[in-house]
């Protein structure tokens, strides 16, 4: 298997996690929309609005499909060589 193949796969991966988190979340959210209020004066009002408050699907889906580029912490000596070999 090639690397291309096995990250190909592991995103695939990782997109169906996320799939199960979206449904427990979703399992989550139905039961407890039901009990969930907190009171404002005299009114009970729910916590949340909507289910995208609870959990944000696309989001997630975005964290997995463009992730953020990790920043590589170089050394002095690491800078010097950069700096003399451009």
């Amino acid at each position: 298997m090639l690397l291309d193949e096995y990250l190909l796969l592991m995103k695939a991966f990782n997109l169906k996690r996320v799939d199960k988190e979206y449904d427990y979340h979703l399992q989550a959210w139905l039961s407890q929309q039901v009990q969930a209020t907190e009171q404002r004066g005299k009114k009970s009002v729910p916590v949340y609005k909507n289910f995208k408050d609870f959990f944000d699907y696309e989001e997630r889906v975005n964290k997995i499909l463009k992730p953020e580029p990790k920043k590589v912490k170089r050394t002095k000596i690491e800078l010097l060589l950069l700096k003399a070999n451009s």
